[in-house]
């Protein structure tokens, strides 16, 4: 119970960071910049056990770093497909 609080915690925090660090105006509310995020954390959680530094859950510097890299990816990817369709001027 307390791992999934603590992911939706640390993925709005690390959704938050995210759009902070990506230029620009992102079209993402609260809920989109939480699911990011959380799937940023999952990505962060997943390499640095990958490379022994600690369990999927665990908070550690690595995985914090790849889990904001990540969400920031992400984000680009979330906006080339929501604009996909819309034209630029």
């Amino acid at each position: 119970m307390f791992n999934i609080i603590g992911l939706l915690v640390v993925g709005l925090i690390i959704g938050a960071l995210a759009r902070l660090i990506k230029p620009g105006k992102q079209a993402l509310g609260l809920l989109g910049t939480l699911a990011l995020g959380v799937v940023g954390a999952l990505i962060g959680g997943i390499v640095a056990s990958a490379l022994g530094r600690g369990d999927i859950f665990e908070l550690n510097v690595i995985g914090f770093v790849v889990a904001v890299v990540a969400a920031v990816l992400l984000i680009g990817v979330a906006e080339g497909m929501s604009s996909k369709g819309k034209t630029r001027v």
